[in-house]
């Protein structure tokens, strides 16, 4: 003998209730949703001399100026990089604790961490956070501060 199904709950259209809730859930949490996705496209370092600073880059040929070659979509993207240094040994890294946004400034809070070893003497060279974002939140004079754990300053631009 069969067992007979129960009774399928259904809303007007022939869905399912519990198909329509999910997909309100779905539009609320996307409607609501304000956090701007920005990518860590790639670290690594440079020899283009200079200090600490933040550059945004908005074409290939910036970013190949400054020593970095990646494959950045400008049509629909722009490019930060975070630049640190110079440094005589090798073996540094960035270290990214945080990146808050406001209506106003972008903070970033990054800090360079020393080779375990000492690292070994090498020519001047750079160390370089690339983030890739949106062109969608590109506003001209939106402040970027860098600073360390400590609040000391680091690195400060505005979009141009």
């Amino acid at each position: 003998m069969a067992a007979k199904p129960g009774p399928e709950v259904r809303r007007s259209g022939g869905r399912p209730a519990v198909w329509q809730f999910v997909a309100l859930v779905a539009v609320l949490s996307l409607c609501s949703c304000r956090e701007v996705r920005v990518k860590t496209y790639a670290t690594g370092t440079t020899t283009v001399a200079g200090t600490n600073q933040i550059v945004v880059v908005r074409d290939s040929n910036q970013l190949e100026a400054l020593g970095i070659r990646a494959s950045v979509h400008f049509r629909g993207e722009f490019g930060m990089v975070l630049l640190m240094g110079p440094h005589h040994r090798s073996g540094y890294r960035q270290v990214i604790e945080s990146i808050r946004a406001s209506d106003e400034r972008v903070r970033v809070v990054a800090f360079e961490e020393p080779p375990a070893d000492g690292g070994e003497p090498s020519r001047d060279y750079r160390t370089y956070t690339l983030w890739i974002v949106p062109n969608t939140v590109y506003r001209k004079g939106l402040g970027v501060d860098v600073v360390t754990p400590s609040n000391e300053g680091v690195a400060t631009t505005e979009l141009p």
